[in-house]
């Protein structure tokens, strides 16, 4: 039996995005109809409606749907969380890892749920800034935590394969709010995302 993969994408956006990639392997001096990409403008089509896909979900409904009354009040923290992202500038990928952090305030929600929401806002075009920021305020807003900590570590493929082409480049961005404000809360989470413990 041969393999089949099934996977749905909506029908107009994929035929739109089809005939605009067909046109633009034409317009960059390639033959669309040759043996070999043939069906690149189908691919790229459905490969940009998943790397776009956090459009389509809702991370505050994400955190919502495991939220849990637990009377803790210390620093939960996930570190190490895959990121692979498009930059909007020149829609070409970013990647490197999330390190989420919040105390709760009579509130938790499920680890998964906090990488869940990582990828909601990875997978749209974005900036790097305003992915740290999103995340941040998906998790104040829902959980109404103590406080929250996000930082952010990426290469960006704008900067290694075009303009400056820095390969070795990684941009750091951190976003704090609450009891992260404070300076020994914020140290313990930078030594914390720094250490191996396993």
């Amino acid at each position: 039996m041969a393999y089949k993969k099934v996977e749905q994408y909506e029908d107009k956006i994929t035929s739109g995005l089809i005939e605009s990639y067909r046109e633009a392997l034409s317009l960059l001096g390639e033959d669309p109809s040759r043996e070999g990409l043939q069906k690149t403008p189908e691919r790229m089509a459905k490969a940009m409606q998943y790397l776009t896909q956090g459009y389509q979900m809702d991370a505050k409904a994400i955190l919502a749907s495991a939220k849990f009354r637990e009377d803790v009040s210390e620093m939960i923290l996930v570190k190490d969380i895959e990121i692979y992202s498009m930059c909007e500038h020149h829609m070409l990928p970013f990647f490197g890892k999330a390190h989420v952090a919040y105390i709760p305030n009579g509130f938790i929600t499920g680890l998964s749920k906090i990488a869940r929401v990582v990828d909601v806002y990875a997978r749209r075009l974005q900036v790097q800034e305003r992915l740290t920021t999103q995340i941040l305020h998906a998790i104040r807003e829902t959980l109404n935590p103590l406080g929250v900590a996000v930082v952010i570590e990426a290469s960006h493929l704008c900067m290694m394969m075009r303009g400056v082409q820095k390969q070795n480049s990684v941009t750091t961005t951190s976003a704090f709010w609450g009891e992260f404000e404070k300076n020994e809360t914020r140290s313990e989470f930078t030594k914390l995302i720094s250490s191996r413990l396993h």
